[in-house]
This record gives structure tokens, sequence and C-alpha cells, in this order.
């Protein structure tokens, strides 16, 4: 398999990228997230725009140029991560864009590639970088934290309830000898589960894989400066898309919009503002955007999507 192929996925709520971010047919695009460029592929058949595509993955990066190489005159792509995206259009001499989408969370081809480590569906090292440049990885993370760390993390990015039972079970099983895979991993947390909890519609260790995942590439750190710097980079009229897959993302992605989008925030009490916060940006969506039934048919994975949409004043 190329790793065109691996990539080469339906990307989540197409058609809703396209209607809500993409106005200017000739303008600027970011896709912060490349991936295997599907968002990229559709705004660029649809369109006569320029691509600029980011991602933290040089797979996603391969994967996205041999996509996209009929349309290679008209998209830039840059190995980085959509936090520092000030410093990617500064280095292109780009001062605006039109739109900006960002599709968070792991990739299927990331889910699929066995090597890469963030699936238990099949065994291999744990590991789990986007960035494989990045030193930290989920083998350092099972079997160096410490208990306390262990279950903090999996408690926060997880949302799991049996989180100091888990870590407590990691605890004992690797001072026999260190965790290695994903499978031994899984394993382990299956059993350290009540029985009541061991046939849930989800695998008992879907949580605590969403959780390592989370804190090995620090994600929920760089969305909301992310969402900062997308709407810094926007002209007026421009527009922010972002996708996001579990409560934890979709609740920064929705209270930084509100953020952005409120004007005087002044205690009631004090009789004029003297904060002088103005709004900068008009959130279109006041409720998430959701895959169709359609959607979710053909593509299971879209299931947990949402769609949140601002607009640049």
């Amino acid at each position: 398999m190329t790793v065109t192929a691996g990539f080469a996925h339906e990307p989540v709520m197409r058609d809703e990228v396209l209607s809500w971010l993409v106005g200017n047919k000739t303008g600027v695009y970011v896709d912060g997230t490349i991936g295997g460029g599907g968002h990229a592929l559709a705004i660029l058949e649809n369109t006569r725009a320029h691509l600029i595509g980011i991602d933290r993955d040089a797979e996603a990066i391969q994967a996205a140029r041999q996509r996209l190489e009929p349309f290679q005159s008209r998209v830039t792509l840059v190995k980085g991560n959509f936090a520092d995206l000030a410093s990617v259009l500064g280095g292109l001499g780009i001062e605006k864009v039109d739109g900006v989408i960002l599709d968070l969370g792991v990739s299927s081809h990331q889910l699929d590639a066995a090597h890469r480590g963030f699936s238990f569906g099949r065994s291999a090292p744990l590991d789990m970088r986007m960035d494989r440049d990045e030193k930290l990885r989920a083998y350092d993370m099972v079997n160096g934290f410490t208990p306390s760390e262990l279950e903090k993390v999996i408690r926060l990015y997880g949302e799991e309830k049996m989180a100091a039972r888990i870590a407590r079970a990691i605890v004992r099983r690797r001072q026999a000898s260190p965790i290695e895979t994903t499978a031994e991993l899984a394993a382990l947390i299956a059993q350290a589960m009540p029985q009541s909890m061991k046939h849930q519609k989800i695998h008992p260790a879907t949580r605590t894989f969403q959780a390592i995942r989370i804190a090995v590439n620090r994600e929920l750190d760089a969305l909301a400066s992310g969402i900062h710097a997308a709407v810094a980079a926007l002209s007026a009229g421009g527009r922010l898309g972002v996708i996001s897959f579990h409560s934890l993302e979709d609740r920064i992605v929705k209270h930084t919009f509100l953020d952005l989008a409120a004007a005087c925030v002044c205690p009631k009490e004090v009789p004029y503002c003297i904060c002088h916060k103005q709004a900068v940006v008009k959130v279109l969506t006041r409720k998430a955007l959701t895959p169709s039934p359609e959607e979710i048919r053909r593509n299971p994975r879209a299931r947990s999507a949402k769609l949140r949409v601002a607009e640049r004043i």
C-alpha cells in the first residue's frame, strides 16, 4: 500500500466545509491539519484558490503531496503545527488568508497504520507520536509517569471514571517488565475493569488510549492558541472552521469562539467600559454542525464529528 492509499479516505463533512468556508474562489486557504489532503482536494477541485497545507506528520505531508499533485502549482505544503500559523504564513510572505480549516484528532491513516501505535486493533510498539521527530512516546509515558501523573492524564484527557484503577494496574504490571505494545496495554486495561464494564459498546481501553495520545501530542495545549492564530490570519469576512471529535476539543473550540466574539467583558456594576475589548469574530454556528445520517452510514468514524464556524469581522 502506498502512503497515498493509506491516507485516501473521505474527508469528514466535506460538503459542509465547502459551503460554510469557501467564499472567495480565487483566494488563499489554509488546511492546518492536512492529513491525506481530503478537504484540501475538495477546495482545489471547486475553486481556483491557492491552498497552504500544514501537518505535524511527515507521512501526511508526503501523502498530501502525492494526492494533490495535479494541483501542485496552487499548493504549498509545510511540516509544522497549526498553532505556529503566524510564522508559517510569515515565512511564505502571506499576510492574510480567506479561510482556515482544522480537522482535529487522529487521522484514519494514523489509526490504521499499525506501526504508529495509535490503535489497539493490532499489536504495535507504543508510540502515538503525530510528529515522529518529537521525543516523548506513549511507551515513555506508560512506563515512566508516576501513578498520580498517569491517573491525571487518563482522567483529564480520557474522561475515564476508572482512571485510578487503570493507573494502579499499569504500575503493577510494569514493575515486572516494561509494557511494550498496544496489545499488552489494552489487555491489562480490560483486565483491570470491573466485570460490569467489560461488555460496553466501546473497548474498555478506548478512553485511556485517547488520553495518552492527547497527552503525548499535547493536542489540547495548542488548540486555543491555534484558533487565535487562525483568526488573526483571516482577512475581514474570512472564515475559520474547526472539526472536533470529542467533548474536550469541542468545549475549547466553543468557548474560544465565544470569547473572540464577545465585546465588553466589564463587570455589570462598572458604569462604562474600561476593558476596551472588541469582538473580532462572529460565530456562525449557534449549535455545532454534525454529519448527516447518510455520511455516518458511509463513514462510521464521522459519527462524533462537530463543526463550528466563525467569521472574521
